[in-house]
């Protein structure tokens, strides 16, 4: 799944409460500073796939008459075009190779930044960053369920897309990632 500009201050803080919570680091500046760099590596990171995916979407437009004319499947081709030019945005496709790799440089970030202290191997603490970011992702399928079955029981009809919904839904987002202890 991918993550979202949206969730990535979620993230974050999953990332600066688990590394709190492991008991092997010390954070040296606290848990925001430790979040906020975070926040930025993830940022970066997504808004390379999007350029990536702006450029891709550039190409097919500039062929869309031979794309029609031969009549190929145009996510296939999408699909495609953007595995043949991901590794000039630096963006790797696969999930669990591209998390790992965003863990890796969230922890020497941390490190090179002396945000946080440890006595443990590097690979431990990229772990738990790596579960923190996945861990998040998986409940956030779960917690978008969760949130629209409620929205759904309200009497008031809220509409998707609109300010009032948007604002109703991050309310109910924020109270289950508190409950969770993700927040």
């Amino acid at each position: 799944m991918k993550i979202s500009l949206k969730t990535i201050p979620h993230i974050a803080n999953k990332i600066a409460i688990d590394l709190n919570k492991s008991g092997v680091v010390t954070m040296t500046k606290g848990l925001e500073s430790v979040a906020k760099e975070a926040e930025k590596i993830l940022t970066y990171d997504v808004k390379q796939e999007m350029a990536l995916e702006e450029k891709t979407h550039e190409i097919c437009e500039a062929n869309e008459e031979e794309i029609e004319f031969n009549l190929v499947d145009e996510r296939q081709l999408f699909f495609m075009i953007k595995k043949k030019i991901a590794p000039e945005f630096g963006v790797i496709l696969n999930y669990e190779e591209r998390y790992s790799d965003i863990s890796h440089k969230i922890l020497d970030e941390l490190y090179e930044e002396d945000l946080i202290h440890f006595d443990v191997t590097e690979n431990r603490i990229k772990n738990i960053i790596y579960n923190a970011i996945t861990s998040f992702i998986t409940e956030a399928s779960e917690l978008d369920t969760i949130i629209m079955d409620k929205i759904r029981t309200y009497k008031k009809r809220y509409i998707p897309g609109t300010d009032e919904f948007d604002i109703l839904y991050e309310k109910l987002y924020r109270e289950e990632l508190l409950k969770r202890g993700m927040e």
